[in-house]
């Protein structure tokens, strides 16, 4: 009798999972038709396999152009889990040692004490170990300043902690890796990654720099609102300036494969121990941390590797990072036990974009489910006669 009773029982745990599916399908085409979009693109993994592509809006506001499984969006610091991985393959082929100090590479770099300036390795920069306080002089690299002049201004930088001893979030610093892998392969940073990654993993939209965005026919333009109307705004140019930290676009049919292939099921383009090395712990990271509890998700603690932050989400491993740049936001995260994963690409930067992950992971974790998009706001906002009007 045991094969009777399993077989009902494993085929009612697919009718769970894909009513799961169904639903968050649904609420996710609701929470699309909120004031906080004008193009939005939503992958779901399952299992290691492609299992719901949606799209929503235009590419432009006011526009007609429709966003595609193929439209390109910027990428933002997601470009940090592609220069990890990179940093990763390099080392496994010989060609990387990430114990090498940061200033044999770039001597432009002096912090505030020559101890310090020494005491930086590739590793401590791919993991934001370099005790700079949080997003060090990003407004002079927003000011147009070179990213190498300013990293012989953190001599003037009162540092947060020793080199390696705690989680500081970095721009500038982080691209460091850039001109390493430069000088370990003889070829730019691009080509590298068009080498190793983007070819081997047909990543056909996949490109770094702004050229590479804006190139293409089918790209999402970025907007800013303006009281409840958002407008298109122009491409911003200084974080492709440190194209590892921030220099990436893609389109959410090529971030479904980029996914699909962390989780392992590309180990001819990224080995295991590859992704072992790219994913493995090497910080906490309690401002992000407290980050999560403000945000009252089920994180009981993070960490960070080599650009991938790890996170206890109610008592599961979540694999993930978020990126946000003038005009666009993106996320990724999976569950590498079960091999699910969800990826989201926004061309505005509206709150509800930030909500769509845990909403999925409600689901997906069947866990108490929360209000997460608070669409209920909206209809009372919209109202002639809100609850909260006196009524004089």
């Amino acid at each position: 009798m045991a094969p009777v009773a399993v077989a009902p029982a494993a085929h009612a745990q697919l009718t769970r999972e894909a009513m799961a599916l169904r639903d968050f399908g649904e609420e996710l085409d609701y929470a699309a038709t909120a004031p906080d979009f004008v193009g939005l693109a939503v992958a779901v993994v399952k299992d290691g396999k492609i299992a719901l592509v949606k799209t929503y809006g235009v590419r432009d506001a006011g526009g007609t152009q429709k966003v595609t499984p193929d439209t390109v969006f910027r990428l933002a610091s997601l470009s940090k889990g592609f220069a990890g991985t990179l940093a990763a393959i390099e080392a496994k082929n010989g060609k990387l040692d990430l114990s090498t100090k940061a200033v044999s590479i770039v001597p432009q770099l002096k912090m505030r004490t020559s101890a310090a300036t020494e005491a930086i390795t590739l590793e401590d920069v791919l993991s934001h170990r370099s005790g700079l306080p949080p997003y060090a002089y990003d407004n002079l690299l927003e000011a147009g300043t070179a990213p190498l002049d300013i990293l012989s201004k953190y001599n003037t930088v009162k540092l947060t902690c020793a080199p390696g001893e705690c989680f500081t979030y970095q721009n500038t610093m982080f691209n460091i890796i850039a001109p390493a892998i430069e000088k370990a392969s003889g070829n730019s940073y691009a080509e590298e990654l068009r080498r190793y990654i983007i070819d081997p993993l047909g990543l056909t939209t996949t490109t770094v720099g702004k050229a590479g965005l804006t190139s293409t026919g089918n790209w999402a333009r970025p907007h800013r609102r303006k009281g409840d109307i958002w407008y298109a705004v122009p491409v911003t140019d200084p974080y492709y300036k440190v194209p590892a930290a921030g220099g990436v676009n893609s389109s959410i049919n090529d971030l479904a494969k980029w996914m699909i292939a962390q989780m392992g099921e590309r180990p001819d383009v990224l080995a295991d121990d590859v992704l072992d090395n790219a994913h493995r712990k090497r910080i906490s990271t309690p401002s992000e941390s407290a980050r999560t509890r403000s945000l009252k998700l089920p994180v009981k603690s993070t960490a960070y590797g080599l650009g991938w932050r790890t996170y206890d989400y109610a008592g599961h491993k979540l694999i993930n990072h978020s990126g946000s740049v003038e005009g666009y936001f993106a996320q990724i995260a999976w569950l590498p036990e079960s091999r699910n994963g969800i990826v989201v690409l926004s061309n505005t930067r509206g709150s509800r974009a930030t909500k769509i992950v845990p909403a999925w992971l409600d689901y997906e974790l069947k866990l108490p489910k929360n209000d997460w998009f608070r669409m209920e706001d909206l209809i009372i906002a919209a109202s002639p006669n809100p609850a909260t009007v006196s009524g004089e």
